[in-house]
C-alpha cells in the first residue's frame, strides 16, 4: 500500500497548516451572524481574561461557534487519524472505521438512548453509544479470533455486524413517531449542538490518539510489509493488531456518540495524503490529523452558511466529497491490480 510521494513531508504539513489557519478564520467569522474580524480578536481576549458575556454576539462567540469550531477541529483530527489505522491494519486503501461495525454500534446505542429520552437524562446518550459501540468491536474481535487470518475475519466480521446494526437502526426510525425528524438529522452528522463539555471531552482522547499512533508508527511501517517479514523484523503482530483496533473503537465509539455518523473523513483524507507524501506513518499521522481537522471544519462551515439561517447535515456534505473520491481510488486500485 505505499504511495510514491511527490511532495516533502514538511511542505504537505505547511500546507495543511495554513489551510487549517484559514478555515478557522473564516469559520470563526461567518455564519447566520457575521463577525468582523478584527473584532472577533478583541472578544476573544476579553471572554479569556474577564470570562463574561456582556452581548449577544459575545453569547454567540463563545458558547456556540467557539465550542463548535473546536469539537469541528478534533473531531475531524480523530477521524483522519482512525481512518489511517484501520487502512493499516487491513492494508486495504478502502479500510475505515466505519467497515468494522464500529459506527453503526455506537449508532444504536444513540438511537435507543434518543427514543428513550423521555425516561432518561439526555447526558446518557453519548454514554450509551460509546457502551454500544465498544460492544460491537468487543464482538467483532471475539469472532475474528475464531477465524482463520485474523484481517480478514475481522473485515468480514464487522461488515456482517455493522449490517446488523444498520437493520436495528433502520427499525428505530420505523417506531421513531414524532422523535423521526431528530433521529434522521442525527444520523446524518453534525456538530450543531458542540458544547465545551464536548470539547474536554474529545481533547485528551484526539491527544492519546495522536501520542499513541506516533509511537506505534514505525511498527505500522513495518506492518506493510506483511505479517511474516514483520514478525521476522521484531513486530509483535498480533499485539500492533490489538492496539490499533482498541483505539479505533474507543476514538470512533466517542465521536460518534457527539457528532452522529459523518462518514468518509477517514477513508478519504489517509488516501490522498498518502499519495501525496509517501507511506511513512511517521509523517502521516500527524498528516492525517490536520487534514481531518481542515476538512470537517470546512465541511461544517459551509454546512452552516450555505443555506443559512437553516443548516445542512454535515454528514451531507462529506459525503458529498467522499463518494466520488471514494470512486476515483475504487478505480484506481483495480486499474492498479490488473496491471500488475
Amino acid at each position: 500500500m505505499p504511495g510514491t510521494p511527490f511532495l516533502k513531508p514538511s511542505l504537505v504539513m505547511m500546507i495543511l497548516a495554513v489551510l487549517l489557519l484559514a478555515v478557522f478564520m473564516i469559520s470563526l467569522i461567518t455564519g447566520s451572524i457575521a463577525i468582523p474580524l478584527q473584532e472577533v480578536g478583541g472578544r476573544i481576549v476579553k471572554g479569556v481574561t474577564h470570562w463574561q458575556c456582556d452581548d449577544s454576539t459575545d453569547r454567540i462567540l463563545w458558547l456556540t461557534r467557539l465550542p463548535r469550531i473546536m469539537l469541528a477541529l478534533l473531531v475531524g483530527a480523530t477521524m483522519g487519524m482512525t481512518g489511517l489505522a484501520s487502512q493499516t491494519l487491513f492494508r486495504n486503501p478502502l479500510a475505515s472505521p466505519y467497515i468494522i461495525g464500529v459506527s453503526n454500534g455506537a449508532a444504536v446505542g444513540a438511537v435507543v438512548g434518543l427514543l428513550a429520552s423521555s425516561f432518561i437524562p439526555y447526558t446518557l446518550v453519548p454514554v450509551l453509544s460509546v457502551c454500544s459501540g465498544l460492544t460491537v468491536s468487543l464482538l467483532v474481535f471475539l469472532l475474528a479470533q475464531r477465524g482463520g487470518h485474523f484481517g480478514q475475519s475481522l473485515l468480514l466480521a464487522g461488515m456482517a455486524i455493522g449490517a446488523f446494526c444498520s437493520s436495528l437502526t433502520a427499525g428505530a426510525l420505523y417506531v421513531a413517531g414524532e422523535r423521526l425528524q431528530t433521529l434522521v438529522f442525527w444520523l446524518m452528522g453534525g456538530v450543531w449542538q458542540a458544547t465545551w463539555r464536548d470539547v474536554l471531552v474529545m481533547l485528551p482522547l484526539c491527544g492519546i490518539c495522536l501520542i499513541s499512533l506516533s509511537i506505534l508508527a514505525p511498527a505500522m511501517n513495518v506492518s506493510l510489509t506483511g505479517d511474516r517479514t514483520a514478525r521476522d523484523l521484531g513486530v509483535n503482530v498480533v499485539r500492533l493488531q490489538r492496539q490499533l483496533l482498541v483505539l479505533i473503537a474507543v476514538a470512533t465509539s466517542v465521536s460518534v456518540s457527539l457528532t452522529g455518523v459523518i462518514g468518509f473523513i477517514g477513508l478519504v483524507v489517509p488516501h490522498l495524503l498518502r499519495l501525496a507524501m509517501g507511506a511513512d506513518h511517521r509523517h502521516l499521522m500527524p498528516a492525517t490529523a490536520l487534514g481531518g481537522a481542515v476538512l470537517l471544519l470546512g465541511a461544517d462551515t459551509l454546512a452552516r452558511t450555505l443555506v443559512a439561517p437553516a443548516e445542512i447535515p454535515v454528514g451531507i456534505l462529506t459525503a458529498l466529497v467522499g463518494a466520488p473520491v471514494f470512486l476515483w481510488i475504487l478505480l484506481r486500485h483495480g486499474a492498479g491490480r490488473a496491471g500488475e
